[in-house]
């Protein structure tokens, strides 16, 4: 007989374990001579030793998997525990564009030379630009280098701020009260995350505010500690409301904003905040840009095409 703890690291205890230890009780079905016991992080075995070193062996490929696909599913642990590998659900295959698993084993890396300079850019500025037009991948980089931070416990939160600008159609005559008709505008954001994330955990998230939501306007008189802070579709902000934003930043934060000068939305007499911070910010030390074009699309070709064809001369709708 022998008696050994593991420590669970990096990880909530939730999150490898299950909600009520229920991945914990699959294990259990393979260890039915063993006890093991789960205090908080550390997990206490007793039993015999052979039993307790393959238990070390699949329990660490169960963290590393966690990690890399923010879950485990009990169908996964029966997999593990029998030997059976899951298509295309390796950790080893990680290669360096890859930023998250998403929900299926979905890949979401960096597929573009200028999405590559926007993951390689964050890791070195805690301020960054990203400009570029429609469907070249800002926001949905964005998001996914939010979500890798969360995950990696590189920051507490994710903030995720967007004008509610009119896009040629009046809020007053949408339906339902200021959250129905602001939903619409943070749509993309939404999307983004829900391939990103498992559906339990993107709604707990939101429900205990490790991620928010939230329309620009709200932003004003906050300070982010330890935060992933995106705000997306900036040119629609003014100088005043993007300085805000960005006086916003607090400890340990990082603020990626994402823009399109092309689909500028605001009133023909008002400035877009991200042309006037493109002039002002650039030599900021702390501070980059990275600019998209029509290669960086990742969207139908014919998008390419149709950025070409209107040349950037005139605002578009998304």
């Amino acid at each position: 007989m022998g008696e050994k703890s593991y420590v669970i690291e990096n990880l909530s205890p939730v999150e490898l374990l299950g909600s009520g230890e229920e991945n914990l009780n699959v294990i259990r079905e393979y260890f039915p001579k063993m006890k093991i016991v789960a205090r908080g992080e550390v997990i206490r075995l007793i039993g015999d030793e052979t039993d307790i070193e393959r238990f070390g062996e699949l329990f660490e490929y169960m963290q590393r998997h966690v990690e890399v696909y923010g879950e485990v599913t009990r169908k996964q642990i029966h997999n593990f525990f029998q030997g059976v590998s899951s298509e295309s659900e390796e950790p080893e295959v990680l290669d360096e564009d890859v930023l998250v698993f998403g929900r299926g084993g979905k890949v979401v890396k960096a597929r573009t030379p200028n999405q590559r300079r926007m993951v390689s850019r964050c890791k070195s500025h805690d301020m960054l630009f990203a400009i570029g037009p429609a469907g070249t991948g800002k926001t949905y980089t964005a998001v996914a280098l939010a979500v890798k931070a969360l995950r990696q416990r590189e920051v507490k939160r994710i903030i995720l701020a967007r004008p509610a600008v009119e896009a040629g159609e009046n809020l007053g005559f949408l339906p339902g009260d200021l959250r129905d008709k602001l939903d619409p505008y943070l749509q993309p954001l939404y999307d983004a995350l829900r391939d990103m994330l498992p559906h339990q955990k993107l709604q707990s998230y939101l429900e205990d505010g490790t991620i928010e939501i939230a329309p620009l306007a709200f932003m004003r008189g906050r300070t982010l500690d330890h935060a992933f802070a995106i705000l997306d579709e900036a040119q629609n902000a003014t100088p005043l409301q993007l300085k805000m934003f960005l006086t916003r930043m607090g400890k340990s934060a990082k603020f990626l904003i994402t823009g399109d000068v092309t689909q500028i939305d605001l009133p023909k007499h008002q400035q877009s905040g991200l042309l006037h911070a493109t002039h002002i910010l650039k030599n900021i030390k702390g501070i980059d840009f990275v600019y998209l074009d029509e290669r960086d699309i990742v969207r139908h070709e014919l998008v390419t095409r149709v950025i070409k064809a209107y040349g950037g001369e005139v605002n578009g709708e998304r």
